[in-house]
């Protein structure tokens, strides 16, 4: 069966999608695809209208959007099952889970990391106010999902979960800042968690490998 994962090779939602497929032990193509080109293929939007990142191709079928793609992937491939049993637990899955992607993803993320990190990196401009305000967010995310996990290496339960996963790339994102780091260290169980999951053979071998820093001259 032919598996293809379309996406940014810096998108934190493909790496979200890499890490599940590499904890499943699923093969897959890459095929990478830049959504903030001027001009995104017509093949790339017929398969997502939106022309967000990423997209699954199996065989036929066509998933895009990541949460959709990793309960698919656990659902589909042989492997450690990343959806916990219990009710209870898989509903707190998917509430951890809809809060990273409602009010994490943006301070954490494409404040945080884009304009402490990535911007400088690759020639873009960097707004420190924008960065500043993500900090400013940080905290209630942060405090929110710390109240959330269990206190132990996983998210809930005690089991490697789909939670985990979606979690885990925003987080290595956002501590790739000295700021970052630092908010994280002030939440008590997502420090016990971040250093158990970033140590995860998955989740080295997909993270993206980010640009050195540009010349001061360059930027």
């Amino acid at each position: 069966m032919a598996v293809e994962l379309h996406g940014y090779r810096f998108s934190v939602y493909a790496w979200i999608a890499r890490f599940a497929l590499c904890e499943k032990g699923a093969a897959y193509k890459w095929v990478e695809v830049n959504p903030f080109a001027e001009a995104v293929p017509a093949s790339y939007l017929a398969m997502h209208p939106f022309g967000r990142v990423p997209t699954l191709v199996h065989d036929d079928f066509v998933l895009y959007e990541t949460g959709a793609i990793t309960r698919y992937v656990d659902e589909a491939f042989e492997g450690p099952v990343l959806q916990r049993p219990a009710p209870k637990d898989r509903a707190r899955t998917n509430q951890i889970i809809s809060v990273i992607d409602s009010y994490a993803y943006w301070p954490l993320v494409r404040q945080v990391f884009s304009h402490g990190i990535f911007r400088s990196r690759t020639g873009r401009p960097a707004d420190n106010a924008e960065f500043r305000r993500g900090l400013e967010a940080a905290p209630k995310v942060l405090g929110a999902l710390d109240r959330l996990a269990t206190g132990g290496d996983f998210l809930v339960a005690d089991g490697l979960s789909l939670a985990d996963i979606h979690l885990a790339p925003m987080i290595g994102y956002f501590t790739s800042t000295a700021e970052g780091e630092a908010l994280l260290r002030q939440h008590q169980r997502l420090s016990v968690w971040w250093s158990a999951i970033s140590r995860r053979g998955a989740f080295a071998e997909t993270m993206p490998k980010l640009p050195e820093s540009l010349p001061e001259s360059s930027v």
